[in-house]
C-alpha cells in the first residue's frame, strides 16, 4: 500500500494490483479516507485508491470558497497523475455528491458509479433538520452521541462500545474551519446536476433505516439516472459501510464484476 501526496497536495492511499481499473473511494464530510477501512481490507486484491478530499485529513483547502467542481477537479488531477484512464467510482454521503458531479462532467472516465448514502430532494422538514445541525456544528464541532445514533443502530453501538472514540478520532483529524466550509456545501446542495449526462451503469445503495439519505430519496435518484439500480441494506443506517460491511462489500463486488 502506497501512502503519498500528489502535486496538488491531495493525500491518497494506492493499492496497486494487476487489476487495471481502480476502485476509487470518496469519504463523507468531516471524515477521512480511513472510514473506508472495511472496504480497503475486503478489496485488497484489487487496485484501489482512497484519498482525503479537500479540507479533510491530510489534504489542505487553500480557498476561501469551495464548490463541487473543485472536488471534481481534485479527483481528475489525482487519477491523471496516477495515469488511470478509467475508474470505478464509489462515493459516500457528500462523497456521493462529488461522485455525481464528477460523473456529469467526466462520464467518459468512469467504468461504473456507486452512490452510497446519497441525498436527493430533501423535504422542507428534512432540510430544516439539516440546517439546525449545521448551525449547531458551527458552535460546537464535537461529535455528539445523537449523531452516532443517526449513523449506527443501537444494537451495533451496544456491541461496539468503542465506536464513539473511533469516529471521534477520525473527525478530529480535520481542520474544523475547512470542515464547516465543506459541510455548508452538503447542507445547501440543490440537486441541480445534469443527470442526463450520467450514462455509466450506476448502483445506488442506502440503509433501510437511514433517516438522512432515505430509501425514498434513493428511489427518486434512480428515477433520474439512466441505467441505475437500487440496493437497500437491511437494518442499515447512514454508516452501513461499516456496520453492514459484509452486505455492502458483496453488493459492490457483484456490481463491479458485472461492469469491469
Amino acid at each position: 500500500m502506497i501512502k503519498d501526496t500528489d502535486s496538488s497536495g491531495t493525500f491518497y492511499l494506492l493499492n496497486q494490483k494487476e487489476h487495471k481499473i481502480p476502485m476509487v473511494f470518496i469519504h463523507g464530510v468531516g471524515l477521512t479516507h480511513e472510514i473506508w477501512q472495511p472496504q480497503l481490507d475486503y478489496f485488497k486484491n484489487k487496485t484501489i485508491i482512497s484519498y482525503d478530499i479537500l479540507g479533510h485529513g491530510k489534504t489542505p483547502l487553500d480557498k476561501k470558497t469551495i464548490s463541487f467542481d473543485d472536488f471534481s477537479e481534485q479527483l481528475l488531477k489525482l487519477i491523471n497523475e496516477l495515469k488511470f484512464d478509467k475508474i470505478h467510482l464509489i462515493g459516500f454521503s457528500i462523497g456521493s455528491l462529488i461522485a455525481r458531479n464528477f460523473a456529469v462532467k467526466h462520464n467518459h472516465r468512469l467504468q461504473s458509479l456507486t452512490l452510497l448514502g446519497s441525498i436527493f430532494e430533501r423535504s422542507s422538514e428534512q432540510q430544516q433538520i439539516v440546517n439546525d445541525r449545521f448551525n449547531l456544528a458551527k458552535k460546537d464541532l464535537k461529535l455528539s452521541k445523537l449523531a452516532l445514533k443517526r449513523w449506527f443502530t443501537d444494537k451495533y453501538l451496544e456491541e461496539n462500545p468503542n465506536t464513539y472514540e473511533k469516529i471521534s478520532s477520525n473527525i478530529k483529524k480535520n481542520n474544523m474551519e475547512d470542515f464547516i466550509k465543506v459541510y455548508e456545501l452538503f447542507v445547501f446542495h440543490k440537486n441541480d446536476e445534469k443527470f442526463e449526462n450520467i450514462k455509466v451503469n450506476t448502483l445506488v445503495i442506502t440503509g433501510e433505516k437511514d433517516i438522512g439519505s432515505t430509501v425514498d430519496m434513493s428511489k427518486k435518484l434512480c428515477n433520474v439516472i439512466n441505467n441505475s439500480q437500487l440496493k437497500v441494506i437491511k437494518s442499515g443506517k447512514h454508516l452501513c459501510g461499516i456496520e453492514c460491511a459484509d452486505d455492502v462489500n458483496m453488493t459492490i463486488k457483484n456490481f463491479i464484476e458485472k461492469n469491469d
